[in-house]
């Protein structure tokens, strides 16, 4: 498995992992969706641990297998609805804030006699 992860360390951008894996790809998808797909396959490995033992082959499948999902995960969906980066989770709904809750968070004014 050292193998793949120097392999790895060397790839920067959704193309060059989606190419290292063989997987085919829409460009337009991945221009849209680029660090998604990423941070979605880095979700996935840290789901799914690989043994410490497996074979090179073991973990190029799985991670291939992975990553292929994070892509297609984009295909027929949008970041807005897959959620990935905590912002657009944050964007569900609106945020608000009692006047109660910013006074408390105020200093205390003090009166000048």
């Amino acid at each position: 498995m050292e193998i793949l992860m120097l392999a790895l360390k060397r790839l920067s951008t959704a193309e060059e992992f989606l190419d290292f894996f063989a997987i085919e790809y829409q460009p337009a998808v991945v221009h849209v969706n680029r660090l998604h797909i990423l941070q979605r396959f880095h979700q996935y490995l840290r789901q799914t641990p690989l043994a410490a033992d497996s074979s090179e082959d073991e973990a190029l499948n799985v991670c291939r297998k992975l990553l292929d999902r994070a892509y297609r995960d984009f295909v027929g969906s949008s970041a807005i609805k897959e959620k990935v980066f905590k912002v657009f989770r944050d964007a569900e709904g609106v945020k608000t804030v009692s006047v109660e809750n910013i006074r408390a968070a105020l200093p205390q004014r003090q009166k000048v006699a």
